[in-house]
């Protein structure tokens, strides 16, 4: 599989994936590592690894944006899209082009504790503040909603009482990278089709 990643700081699940194949546990190839933010870590990341890397800022024309990232990707001739912590919606371009080829993970247990605005901390703070017993992580397909994509794998992470957002988000943040990993090695296994 060539793999393409969208990343807007860090993209720890990319460099777990990237990780995964550097030690042949995942039959891929990172072909390009897109971020919306000049100074992202993860396009340091990439050109520490001779990966093709690529600054597309979304504003202030999303449109333009959106086709430049449509045919970075199209370039790069990729099958699979990872968003790895990439903190943009994207645009009906890319969409189409890449449609069922898009994969996110979502720091909860999705259909719970998604939508406009439920990203990063505030996530885990939703989570916190309702008392649930647990959280986890969520590998959904990219549509034109947030967080609304079919769900393709899921792993849950048992809450204490009294946990609070920092200790859920390290909780949930200790299990996303493994599960990105292991879905990846059901796709090219052939045991998930998108």
């Amino acid at each position: 599989m060539r793999l393409a990643f969208l990343a807007s700081n860090n993209g720890s699940s990319m460099r777990a994936i990237i990780a995964a194949r550097d030690a042949g546990t995942l039959d891929a190839e990172p072909v390009l590592i897109v971020s919306n933010k000049s100074a992202a870590p993860a396009l340091a990341f990439a050109a520490s690894r001779n990966i093709t890397a690529r600054h597309i800022p979304t504003q202030p024309d999303d449109t333009a944006a959106d086709a430049a990232l449509r045919d970075a990707l199209l370039s790069a001739h990729a099958d699979l899209v990872i968003l790895s912590g990439y903190l943009r919606k994207l645009g009906p371009q890319t969409l189409a082009a890449f449609e069922n080829k898009i994969l996110n993970v979502h720091p909860a247990l999705l259909p719970d504790f998604g939508g406009p605005g439920m990203y990063g901390r505030r996530v885990h703070e939703a989570v916190a503040a309702s008392g649930a017993r647990q959280s986890g992580a969520t590998i959904h397909v990219v549509d034109a909603h947030y967080d609304h994509g079919p769900i393709i794998a899921q792993r849950a992470a048992a809450l204490a009482p009294g946990d609070d957002a920092a200790a859920i988000e390290r909780k949930v943040t200790a299990i996303e990278p493994s599960l990105f990993v292991e879905t990846l090695q059901r796709i090219a296994r052939g045991e998930i089709s998108l």
